[in-house]
């Protein structure tokens, strides 16, 4: 009798929908990688939680520590290039944890041939992003792959934080209200129309920015419950995210979602929802009703909250869903993209 025995394999790939931020990556991280790596948590917050970050318990201190990848194409966009992107990024996975930024490692791939003009373009940028919150940029690594391997420069950023008052995306709770902290849609549609060589007679900027300043002052008034950063899939997939963990619902007034009109029309054109495209300057904040007004007038007050808004509210009706009250007096559900409508934003 034979010995052997057949060993079914998977002929399935990786696409770029799988680093898209939507529910191809959710699933794949599901299925590899929480299926795989046993030891999840080191504190409170561990892999399994799926949160910005994660938490290591250090005596009476919670640590909060976040790690990202980086490989938007191109490198250097109106509003900022990869450098800040990454720091901003890792600043901002932080913050949204409630963690204040203490220190920063940094790890870069380049390809051989890259300019040393770029480099230091990115290197003072990466200086001066994290100079803005006080950040410091600590220790690092550099390797260089031959041409042709590599398509310009991936920037890798793990960052640690403490929390004083640690915030999960997992607090939101019905009754809460929903303020975004300025106009969404910014970052994705710019990355899109500069890389697509679209000329256009409107100023379309990324947002890209470290949060810090705007979330501390939110939690100093206090009622946070939830907070997120719309990356990737944009806000529709972080408040899907928000809403398919907790079992709440969450209604969005479509009226009051900021958005700059130049973003609109771009989007229009490209046949792009801004509501599910990269954002890498805003925070979704879920907070007591009671204090909504107050922690909006504190973000306001600040350099990237000037344009913040209360734009919905937390329910116990449609559990799991997000549900958009439209501008034509209907409703429709904001379901989370399969993937960003673009690969390579962030």
């Amino acid at each position: 009798m034979s010995n052997w025995r057949v060993v079914k394999t998977s002929d399935e790939k990786i696409s770029l929908a799988h680093g898209a931020g939507g529910k191809a990556m959710m699933k794949l991280i599901s299925d590899i990688f929480l299926k795989e790596l046993k030891l999840k948590s080191a504190g409170n917050v561990g892999l399994d939680a799926l949160d910005d970050g994660a938490t290591i318990s250090v005596g009476d201190k919670t640590l909060v520590l976040t790690t990202d990848s980086h490989t938007i194409k191109p490198l250097f966009f109106p509003g900022g290039d990869i450098g800040r992107l990454a720091v901003a990024g890792t600043i901002n996975d932080l913050a949204v944890m409630g963690g204040r930024p203490l220190a920063m490692a940094c790890a870069i791939v380049l390809e051989e041939g890259f300019p040393m003009e770029d480099l230091t373009k990115i290197t003072q940028s990466m200086d001066a992003t994290t100079r803005e919150v006080g950040c410091a940029l600590v220790t690092g690594d550099l390797k260089v792959m031959e041409r042709g391997a590599l398509d310009g420069a991936v920037i890798t950023t793990t960052g640690v934080g403490v929390a004083n008052t640690l915030v999960t995306d997992r607090g939101i709770r019905p009754g809460n209200k929903i303020i975004v902290t300025g106009t969404v849609g910014d970052h994705g549609i710019t990355i899109l129309a500069h890389r697509e060589g679209i000329a256009v007679d409107v100023d379309l900027t990324s947002d890209v920015a470290p949060l810090w300043e705007t979330i501390e002052a939110a939690l100093k008034v206090g009622g946070i419950t939830a907070m997120k950063d719309p990356t990737r899939g944009g806000l529709a997939a972080a408040l899907n995210e928000m809403a398919s963990k907790t079992g709440v619902g969450i209604v969005l007034r479509e009226s009051d979602i900021p958005i700059a009109e130049p973003v609109r029309a771009m989007g229009e054109m490209l046949g792009i929802d801004p509501l599910q495209i990269t954002n890498e300057g805003k925070a979704i904040i879920a907070v007591d009703a009671r204090k909504s007004e107050e922690v909006l007038a504190a973000i306001r007050e600040t350099k990237y909250g000037r344009k913040a808004s209360v734009i919905g509210e937390v329910t116990k009706n449609h559990p799991g869903d997000v549900v958009l009250d439209t501008v034509i007096g209907g409703k429709r559900l904001l379901e989370s993209p399969i993937g960003d409508p673009a690969p390579r934003i962030c």
